[in-house]
């Protein structure tokens, strides 16, 4: 009898262990090369090397783009382990401790819900979650949304456990308050995560699933004064520190370009059907049968047959149905958005782990039943095999070329750090440069001879358009490494002393 808890519990420790590989496997092999992973590598390298906790600032003027509970992990992360420099693996390394964490959530989450199927169903989600190509990947980049993906996650998951079975029940007891509370801190920190949609998401979909189920009483019994305190105090703490610390600049660029404005296509806009590729394809072919689960979980009578255990089954439907209506807010949101990214949908990624493994168990007892819950095992190990491989190989090949650590290496032989150094005519891709440099280099406008005294790094192409407007502009290194093709020019003998 022993050897049934045994297997499980080993079961599950090879699964987050796995987890864990896969998301930290040559972490560090690829240089960071995007320009989003490079804007939030500068600002965590104003933290951990330069000691601005609160307001780092790119390149010496450009506010942070999204609250700073990332760049505080990473920051943390490296204090503890004692790192004083930023690496592309010790930044990385708090996306993948989110996403480690995220597993463990959904598999305790689903060990609780599915009662006495709680270890079949906390295998089924846990190997969803870690055969998903876009969680793996996600939590392989340094960037906030695997860290907004585990508060969100967090959020529905302890708002379900707080949750009665029966509409009309009550729930007054010392357990069920803790529970709000910490409702509000996963709300919060999720908003300190990414911003107010780290609370608009979660809170929507809770919203929504009480009128749709009619729990009026259970609408009164969350709006409990004290946990709602606490979570807008610590949702709008940073936002507080800004503003009575004068930084407008940074909640203007939070709340204003950053939120309003990308929802409204200040920065761009996207067809209205821009997710249903990655909503189907980007984690195919698991992802194939979310869509499947959500309509069977919005159906009424759908928890009947959800799982052998009766007394749980009106719980497991009643889950369910939230986890549903979260997806149909989501997808809804961001398609009504006129700015959109894939890396949007990465929330959706736990909720729908634990909707597959219900799935898998919805039909277990069917013919065939038996068949797919071993073909679903078996892709999902096979998505984990396809994700070790392919995932660092395709870090690797999309960084081969294109990285500026050499270039930066170079120049800094050549300029002194007491050297005024400025950067013309780059579009996004500074960001990687400026943090292999590790130091602030202006931008400045007009034209390529309006430069000031000092070095100007260039790219090629710039200064082969408008080296005839700058006579007095002397190349004194030409860095080519692979597709980054800079030049280094000089106005000026000696800079540091004027």
């Amino acid at each position: 009898m022993r050897s049934q808890p045994l297997r499980i519990t080993a079961a599950i420790a090879a699964i987050i262990i796995a987890s864990a590989v896969l998301v930290t496997y040559r972490l560090g092999a690829s240089d960071i090369c995007s320009g989003n992973e490079a804007v939030e590598a500068v600002f965590v390298q104003q933290m951990v090397e330069h000691g601005h906790l609160l307001f780092p600032l790119e390149n010496g003027s450009q506010p942070m783009y999204k609250p700073p509970l990332f760049h505080w992990t990473a920051y943390a992360l490296d204090r503890m382990s004692g790192r004083r420099r930023v690496t592309a693996a010790n930044l990385r390394a708090a996306a993948a401790l989110y996403a480690i964490a995220g597993v463990i959530i959904t598999i305790w989450f689903s060990f609780w819900l599915f009662g006495r199927d709680g270890a079949e169903g906390a295998i089924l989600a846990g190997l969803a979650l870690a055969g998903s190509y876009q969680y793996i990947s996600q939590g392989r980049f340094g960037r906030v949304d695997m860290t907004l993906c585990f508060f969100e996650a967090a959020a529905l998951f302890i708002f379900a456990r707080w949750l009665p079975p029966k509409r009309d029940a009550t729930i007054d007891t010392p357990a069920h308050r803790m529970l709000l509370y910490a409702l509000a801190l996963a709300i919060g920190l999720g908003v300190l995560a990414k911003g107010p949609v780290g609370a608009l998401l979660p809170g929507a979909a809770i919203v929504a699933f009480l009128v749709v189920e009619r729990r009026w009483r259970q609408m009164l019994a969350i709006l409990e004064p004290g946990p709602i305190v606490i979570g807008a105090a610590l949702a709008s703490s940073w936002y507080a520190a800004c503003y009575f610390g004068g930084r407008l600049g940074f909640l203007n660029r939070q709340l204003g370009s950053e939120n309003v404005g990308r929802f409204f296509g200040s920065l761009g806009a996207m067809a209205p059907w821009y997710y249903v590729k990655p909503l189907l394809l980007n984690s195919a072919p698991l992802s194939l049968l979310v869509p499947i689960a959500v309509v069977c979980a919005l159906r009424r009578n759908a928890a009947a047959t959800a799982v052998e255990n009766p007394e749980a089954d009106v719980r497991v439907g009643v889950v369910m149905r939230l986890f549903a209506i979260f997806w149909v807010v989501t997808v809804v949101f961001f398609t009504v958005a006129a700015y959109k990214r894939r890396s949007y949908l990465l929330p959706l990624w736990p909720p729908a782990a634990v909707m597959l493994a219900w799935l898998v168990m919805f039909v277990r007892n069917r013919p065939w039943g038996r068949a797919a819950r071993r073909g679903f095992i078996a892709v999902a190990i096979a998505m984990m095999a396809f994700n070790l491989i392919y995932i660092p190989r395709r870090e690797a090949r999309k960084c081969a070329g294109s990285s500026f650590r050499p270039a930066a290496r170079e120049i800094t032989r050549v300029v002194g750090r007491d050297e005024p150094l400025y950067v013309y005519g780059f579009r996004k891709e500074v960001a990687p440069l400026l943090f292999y440099l590790d130091r602030d280099a202006p931008s400045f406008k007009g034209r390529l001879g309006d430069a000031p005294p000092g070095y100007v790094i260039v790219p090629a192409r710039v200064w082969r358009a408008e080296q005839a407007q700058a006579p007095d502009l002397t190349p004194v290194l030409t860095s080519i490494h692979g597709d980054r093709r800079i030049i280094l020019l000089r106005r000026g003998k000696t800079y540091a002393r004027d």
